[in-house]
């Protein structure tokens, strides 16, 4: 997420109301999540696990619940008790989410020869363009960005919010989701898709993926041009998924993996780490699927070989 200006640290800092540490000129442009994180954003560490990590990062400045960490060189940090509540601070007074009572907002814009079917509903901020279809039940949240030619077909829903959560003693509470989703040219999306806006940036739909009935696609992830999902795929937050990939029906994909260009992934197989791409995969863990065979074959003539065993025995 992007600033309209640069804020100093100590203007942030004021913001949530916290101390801070570091030059009190130190600008800061946008903040994110450490899987998206650039310079001149703001990221939050609540945990000693991740102090080092979101301090190496690119992040600019740091909110965190301890100000005895070592602070690198031309960066500064704010400290608070609750990083993560006060990321939610940030986000509520950087990127409130509004919605419109009308079913299309006044705000939103449509691009020539698209067609709107009754019962769709579009929020304001959201940017529409040409000969696209929206399909009766579709929900179009703000800070989503199509482009042309888009299918989007019933009750599909553009821009949740991200399913990510802390644990707290009486219940769990969520992280704001301030970013937003960018569809690419000619991209077809199934009915009843969910498609999870960023936390704090886009997630992306490349341009001509096709996805099938009933996909779940996590905030943040960014999926490349050319892909083909099935029904019933499921893929988490922070993925990076290169150009043409494949993914048959009930593939689930966990968090911050990397799926590599023109990779096939076969049915109900389920992806727990990064796969290289240009080749088949297969199972759980999913593994390249000619392996995978072999050692399904084994296996099932395992009976006779223990059997051969005992009788040699």
């Amino acid at each position: 997420m992007k600033f309209s200006r640069p804020y100093t640290i100590k203007e942030i800092a004021e913001l949530i109301g916290s101390a801070f540490i570091g030059d009190p000129s130190l600008e800061v442009t946008g903040l994110n999540e450490i899987h998206r994180v650039v310079s001149g954003d703001i990221v939050f560490s609540d945990h000693p696990k991740y102090y080092r990590k979101s301090l190496e990062s690119e992040a600019t400045v740091v909110l965190i619940n301890n100000k005895d960490v070592d602070i690198p060189e031309g960066k500064g940090v704010i400290v608070c008790d609750e990083p993560f509540t006060a990321f939610n601070q940030l986000i509520e007074h950087f990127s409130p989410l509004r919605l419109p009572t009308s079913m299309i907002g006044s705000q939103a814009r449509v691009g020539e020869g698209t067609t709107i079917y009754p019962g769709a509903f579009l929020a304001d901020d959201v940017v529409i363009g040409k000969d696209c279809r929206i399909y009766p039940g579709v929900v179009i949240l703000a800070g989503t960005r199509i482009g042309d030619r888009v299918i989007i077909q019933p009750n599909a829903v553009i821009g949740s919010l991200g399913f990510y959560y802390k644990k707290r003693e009486e219940r769990f509470e969520r992280l704001l989701s301030g970013g937003g989703v960018r569809i690419e040219d000619d991209v077809e999306i199934g009915s009843a898709c969910t498609i999870d806006r960023g936390v704090t940036d886009y997630t992306i739909i490349g341009r001509g993926t096709v996805i099938d009935n009933q996909v779940q696609i996590g905030h943040d992830t960014q999926i490349g041009k050319k892909c083909l999902f099935a029904s019933q795929v499921g893929i988490a937050g922070c993925v990076n998924i290169g150009d043409e990939v494949t993914l048959w029906g009930q593939v689930g994909v966990t968090s911050g993996i990397t799926i590599g260009d023109k990779a096939v992934v076969l049915a109900q197989s389920g992806i727990s780490k990064s796969l290289a791409g240009g080749k088949t995969y297969f199972g759980y863990p999913a593994e390249e699927a000619r392996k995978k065979y072999r050692e399904m074959a084994s296996i099932r003539v395992l009976p006779e070989i223990i059997e051969h065993l005992q009788l040699d025995m």
